[in-house]
């Protein structure tokens, strides 16, 4: 139970340091819109959207003004559309997609996400409809996002998929070209893609699913920066104490020998309280998103699935992991310790959520998108911040290489090295890792695009070696499952 000290803290949270719930997304079965005829499943569709979606933004806003806590986005996310269009060709997918964005407009809703494709040990026609199709889907819709699963533990890396994808991804971005390739920001490539989501792109509803469910992005790296800064400033205030031992409340601060006789020493502030500090402020906030989540779906009449407490940030200044690094001690990005201090605050994120509820699921972490970061890409502005860096801090953080500009004449070849670099992280560790390049048509390494919104702006990073691994990507073939046993 909380204490009054820890609402205090909380209603502060909410206040002083803009609290939000970043994502309330209702996922939703369109199985049962199958149908032979495209017109008849896209209407289908339509209904199926307008019958359970159409109070979602009512809901989300009604409930957040009753606490206090806006909710920032209401999305959709659908089992995936590859199922769907299994018999039909690429024209039907484009027509699904429109019908997607059409509904999504009527409710409201900021994204619907599931247009997604699951290929980690084979491609099905209806998964080949789906990615062939993706240029011009998300070239001609505003709200569609798009997902593939390219690995998994248990199947290996489908490198003849991720070969595709690298070619994919250009066509997407030369089709967006005049957003500077926007459209590749609506896909996101997986090793591991979780089932329960709620963060575009890469929401959808997975198979092990109910047939309608509420799912909670809660996202606070704001808020566990201010915690960490107030932490190491009363740690410091009882540092400089003179005479009298005196220690301020919270600090964990105590004296642990005997001085001259004029003062005590304080003990010094650790990296374990530092984590421990992320871990309760991870609790506190992890049971606003359950509290919200719990209301939207019992006002809806759907279950509750989860609550996905990862920390992503935003361009405002204040919402940054990057100055969650920066408040730890590392004063570039991208310095050595700079993956060691992902790792930790990972880590602590997750083990708060998990200790302040029983349905913390999706991702749940810290993520490093750099264009939605400022401080992030401002380390890469800088030079501090590199590709190669941004790879290992990814084997630690939540998701992986996200919302990275990229030069618009990087290979195909090179991108799906990039991607398959990934999915062996997330393959090899067992956890989920992902892929949001943006090769940035006309762009050379340097030049700063803009996004606009929560996708902020960027430097386009250096792709060293470009040319180096394309005999490797054509080889193509599956490579294999990682051995369960003898790891180490």
């Amino acid at each position: 139970m909380l204490r009054t000290d820890e609402i205090l803290s909380t209603i502060q949270m909410l206040h002083a340091e803009h609290l939000d719930v970043r994502s309330v997304t209702l996922a939703l079965s369109l199985e049962d819109c199958a149908a032979p005829n495209i017109e008849h499943l896209c209407r289908k569709v339509r209904q199926k959207i307008a019958s359970r979606a159409s109070r979602l933004v009512e809901v989300c806003d009604r409930v957040g003004a009753k606490y206090g806590i806006p909710v920032i986005n209401k999305r959709l996310a659908i089992s995936p559309a590859a199922s769907l269009l299994a018999g039909h060709g690429q024209a039907a997918a484009v027509q699904l997609a429109r019908t997607l964005d059409q509904a999504a407009d009527e409710c409201g809703v900021d994204f619907v996400g599931g247009f997604t494709a699951l290929v980690q040990k084979g491609i099905t026609a209806g998964d080949q409809t789906v990615i062939q199709a993706l240029p011009e889907v998300l070239s001609q819709t505003r709200r569609v996002c798009a997902s593939v699963n390219l690995a998994s533990r248990r199947a290996g890396i489908n490198m003849d998929a991720v070969g595709e994808m690298g070619r994919v991804i250009l066509r997407i971005a030369n089709a967006t070209a005049v957003d500077r390739g926007f459209g590749c920001a609506k896909l996101v490539v997986f090793a591991n893609i979780p089932e329960d989501n709620p963060f575009m792109a890469g929401a959808y509803l997975g198979s092990g699913e109910p047939e309608a469910a509420v799912n909670i992005g809660v996202s606070g790296p704001g808020v566990v920066c201010s915690a960490l800064k107030r932490r190491l400033a009363l740690a410091g205030k009882a540092r400089r104490v003179g005479a009298v031992p005196v220690f301020a409340a919270g600090t964990g601060a105590v004296p642990f020998g005997p001085s001259s006789g004029t003062a005590a020493l304080v003990q010094k502030l650790t990296l374990g309280d530092l984590a421990e500090e992320i871990k309760i402020t991870s609790f506190r906030v992890t049971r606003v998103g359950e509290l919200i989540g719990r209301e939207v779906a019992a006002e809806l009449g759907v279950a509750f699935g989860i609550v996905d407490l990862s920390l992503a940030p935003t361009p405002t200044v204040g919402d940054s992991i990057g100055e969650i690094l920066k408040t730890l001690g590392i004063e570039r990005i991208g310095a050595p310790g700079s993956t060691a201090a992902v790792a930790m605050l990972n880590d602590a994120v997750k083990k708060g959520g998990l200790f302040a509820s029983s349905s913390v699921g999706g991702l749940s972490g810290a993520f490093i998108p750099v264009s939605e970061d400022a401080a992030l890409a401002d380390a890469v502005a800088q030079g501090h911040l590199v590709l190669e860096k941004l790879e290992a801090m990814t084997s630690v953080c939540s998701v992986g290489l996200d919302m990275i500009a990229i030069p618009g004449d990087t290979p195909a070849e090179t991108i799906a090295a990039l991607i398959a670099d990934e999915m062996a992280i997330g393959v090899i560790n067992d956890k989920t890792t992902a892929v949001r390049l943006i090769p940035v048509p006309g762009a050379k390494a340097g030049e700063v695009v803009d996004f606009g919104g929560l996708f902020g702006s960027t430097p386009v990073i250096d792709v060293r070696n470009a040319a180096a691994s394309q005999a490797f990507v054509r080889f193509g073939g599956r490579i294999p499952a990682p051995i369960q046993a003898l790891r180490n």
